[in-house]
């Protein structure tokens, strides 16, 4: 295997630091570097509503990584719900996910789909031709599906640049 691009961060367990002040301060910024380029090789588990969050994830489309980030939408109905941002800002939608409750049981949501399921509640995210600042994830009720009283939606994506929504 040549291709892999993710070594193992290696952080030593122990260093040696120089007497001399320049040796010292280099030493010490290299090491400062090590620990700071260990500790981001992990996914940040922040879940936020109303603003992004980066997960720590990077994609990699082409050869520049793109920085993976994700929202959290709670709702307590399934009218349209929007994103707060158009689909164009993005590279990818990487996952979606969710649950809601009757107020007794917990269920899942099915995500991406626009077809309507016998007893499932879905949804999907689309264009919002209605508005120029941002689009929407929207529900679809299967017939007999449990009554929703609250639920959260998890939406992950790959930021297109280096500029975060």
């Amino acid at each position: 295997m040549t291709n892999i691009v993710n070594g193992t961060p290696f952080l030593r367990e122990a260093r040696a630091f120089p007497e001399e002040v320049v040796s010292l301060a280099f030493q010490s910024s290299k090491a400062y570097l090590e620990v700071a380029n260990a500790i981001n090789q992990r996914t940040i588990g922040i879940y936020p509503v109303g603003k992004s969050a980066i997960t720590g994830n990077g994609y990699y489309f082409s050869s520049q990584k793109q920085t993976g980030l994700r929202q959290m939408y709670a709702f307590t109905t399934t009218a349209n719900i929007n994103l707060g941002f158009k689909l164009t800002s993005l590279a990818s939608i990487i996952q979606m996910y969710g649950t809601y409750t009757d107020g007794t049981s917990t269920f899942g949501l099915i995500a991406g789909t626009s077809v309507a399921i016998a007893g499932q509640i879905s949804f999907f995210v689309t264009v919002n031709l209605a508005s120029t600042t941002s689009d929407i994830i929207q529900f679809v009720v299967g017939a007999g599906a449990p009554a929703l009283v609250s639920g959260t939606i998890v939406l992950e994506w790959a930021s297109k640049s280096s500029k975060f929504l």
